[in-house]
């Protein structure tokens, strides 16, 4: 395995394992709520708007063409084994060369709707809410994150 690939599968158990347990690097003191209050009580944190966070609000607004497209190109590549299966049974034995062009372009569909996926839906995309009384975009947090604030539970609403 290659020092890189390596690397990258560390990182992401190390990610994965910190987020299961709870793990934070910079932990703070957790916001105090009554016992009465602390069951209808979410905890919510200014949007620190990013550039990845302007590009998925850019993308998102074409998100249908993107699916059209996708959907496209999906037909085309199903199109494309289907030839290549075609050419194979038409000679009555397998040829190999004739599926490298659908493989290339199966892996290159595959890469293509991961990285638009990754562009699209950031971490705050699934994290975003709109609280009653607030203007500022806020997201989704612990009770131990930086700029976390305490407010009721219906004054939360999901949306973007």
């Amino acid at each position: 395995m290659k020092p890189t690939m390596l690397y990258a599968v560390i990182m992401l158990v190390a990610i994965v394992l910190m987020t299961s347990f709870g793990i934070t690097l910079s932990p703070t003191e957790p916001i105090a709520v009554s016992a009465a209050a602390a069951p209808n009580t979410l905890y919510v944190c200014p949007a620190a708007s990013s550039v990845w966070d302007t590009l998925a609000n850019g993308l998102g607004q074409f998100t249908r063409p993107i699916i059209i497209g996708f959907i496209f190109v999906l037909m085309l590549l199903v199109f494309s084994w289907c030839w290549a299966l075609y050419q194979n049974l038409l000679k009555d034995k397998f040829m190999r060369d004739a599926f490298k062009t659908s493989w290339g372009l199966t892996k290159l569909y595959f890469w293509g709707i991961v990285i638009v996926l990754m562009l699209i839906l950031t971490p705050n995309y699934f994290r975003s809410v709109r609280v009653d009384g607030m203007n500022a975009p806020q997201i989704l947090c612990e009770s131990n994150s930086p700029g976390a604030r305490a407010v009721p539970a219906e004054s939360v609403h999901t949306g973007h």
